[in-house]
Formats: C-alpha cells, structure tokens, sequence
C-alpha cells in the first residue's frame, strides 16, 4: 500500500460502537468481516456505502430486530473493522464476500440492503449470486449497467459531473488518500454535497458525519476505498470489467425494492430510475421527497418501515 498510519490516526476499535447488537468476526471468501448482529428470524443483511461503515445501518438495525428479523451490518472489505488486503476492490469480489458472508452466518438466503457501494453489491449479488438473494432493496444506487451507460462521454454531461469524485479525484495516485486520512473536511464536503434538506443542519447530522469521517482515518481504509472507484473507471475496457459487465446482463429474479431520495446529487434520480428493466420479479420503485443521497441516515424511519414492509412480503 506504500504508506502508513498518520500520527493520531484511530484503530479499528473505535468503529465498535456499544448498542444491543453483537460485535462478531465471520470468516468469509478468505477474510474476516466484522459485523454488528442483532434479533433472530429471517435474515437481512445490511451492506454500507461510501464514506461510511455498518454504523450508517444502526437505525435500522434496532428496527428490524424488533419487528422479528436477524439484521446484521457489516463492514466491507477494506473498511471499518473487516480485514483491510491489499486487493479484491472490484465488485466482483466484494459480492462474493458478502454472497460467502450469508452462508457463513448459518443462513441459505438472506433479503440484501445495499447503499451506494452496497447498493451495486446488491445488484451484482443478485445476478451472480442469485441462490443467497431471497429479495434486495437498493438505496442511492443505479444499477451498473445504468450507470456505466450514463456515464459515457456524451450520454449524461450531468451524472458526469455528479461523478467526478469518482472520475477524476479517485484516480489520482495518493489525492484520495491524502485527502481521506489527514482530516475530515472532506467528508465533511461530500455530505455537505449529497444531502437533502430533510437531514442536514438536525443536531445528529454534524455528529454522525464526524463519525463516518472518523472512520475513513482508519489505516488504510482510505486506500481500500479509492481502490474500488480506480478498478470501476479502469476495467471498463478490460477484460475483467467487460465480464462483470456482460455478467449484470442478467436478469434479476428476485424481488427488488429500489428507494431513492429526489434530492441525490451523488446518484442522479434520471440515472437510477428504470432499472425495472433488469429485473423480471416483482420490482418497486419508490422516490423520496426532500430526501439526498442517504436516505437510511436522512429518514430513518421511513427507510425502516419500507425495510419491514418489504421484509414481510418477500421473506
């Protein structure tokens, strides 16, 4: 990885936030992952964007453990307290960790939540992995077809320019690092960015974000993350990337529940919306009012309620 830890940088431990869950280590795909793992039931398993860890799910951890479900939040590859190797950041692997991870916590299947990076593990989860993928919901994610065809050069000038975090910043050697590991204004900046008005300026907004900025200091969770937008911008024209691709041509089976916020700047509604075309099971599309990139943390409750519902008529 060619660097260290700053001086003053947080450990792993300090993502192992006290709450009625259960912090545990699952072997998985050949590496650890930390989970948070709570109630008992049918299983939900709650996969994290970026910048955040399996703290963003802590709502909905409590939600859905009450209302009769095993939840359990992980950390990726590369974040929080998981394993952090030095390679395995494509999609590809990173579903396959989560699809080894439901197996590995004792289930068969399990109903997959995924935000933003989570949300195209679900997506690729469920095409790849369709024998552990009862049922999806997908939050602040286009799915990965959708999104490479709006991102290529004439297609979508506006997605282009919601995407440069990843297009440009992400792939310049040791920017992202740097950026990402020495403080928190940059987090700061990107929630700043991305969120709807319905969160931003509440007295939990500025305390959580500290806390998902705190997290990304973690060494070399900074790395591991930029590793994943270098592989999705430079497989394209590779032969890798063009099998993940030809692979998201399949169809999806499994009912998928696809919640986005009208106020997202990260992932354009216009992107994300019509992804019912990959999808032959039962597919809902919902749009949420004043909601940003983040609707799991912006509107807890909501996004709880719509995990239940879905919960309850799919497992």
């Amino acid at each position: 990885m060619g660097f260290g830890p700053l001086p003053g940088a947080p450990d792993s431990s300090s993502v192992l936030v006290e709450g009625p869950w259960t912090h545990r280590v699952v072997r998985a795909n050949g590496i650890a992952l930390h989970v948070a793992d709570v109630g008992s039931g049918p299983l939900v398993l709650l996969v994290h964007g970026f910048p955040q860890f399996w703290w963003a799910w802590h709502q909905q951890l409590i939600d859905l453990a009450e209302a009769g479900y095993r939840a359990v939040a992980v950390d990726l590859r590369g974040y929080g307290a998981s394993d952090k190797p030095p390679r395995g950041y494509d999609s590809p692997t990173l579903a396959a960790d989560m699809a080894a991870l439901v197996t590995s916590l004792g289930e068969e299947q399990a109903m997959v939540v995924g935000h933003d990076v989570g949300g195209t593990l679900a997506w690729t989860m469920a095409a790849l992995h369709p024998q552990v993928v009862r049922s999806a919901v997908v939050l602040g994610a286009a799915h990965p077809l959708d999104m490479r065809a709006a991102l290529r050069p004439g297609a979508s000038a506006a997605q282009r320019r919601a995407s440069a975090y990843a297009l440009r910043t992400f792939q310049i050697p040791r920017r992202p690092e740097n950026m990402l590991s020495r403080d928190s204004r940059w987090v700061r900046e990107l929630y700043d960015r991305w969120t709807g008005p319905r969160w931003r300026g509440t007295p939990s907004y500025r305390a959580d974000v500290e806390r998902y900025a705190e997290a990304m200091r973690i060494h070399p969770v900074s790395y591991c993350a930029a590793e994943h937008y270098r592989w999705l911008v430079r497989s394209v024209p590779r032969s890798d990337g063009r099998a993940w691709a030809a692979s998201m041509r399949t169809s999806i089976t499994a009912p998928v529940l696809h919640l986005h916020g009208d106020f997202d700047t990260c992932i354009l509604p216009l992107t994300a919306h019509g992804a019912e075309r990959h999808v032959t099971g039962p597919y809902e599309w919902r749009l949420l009012d004043g909601v940003g990139h983040f609707p799991h943390n912006e509107v807890p409750g909501i996004v709880g309620d719509e995990l239940i519902r879905w919960a309850k008529s799919t497992l």
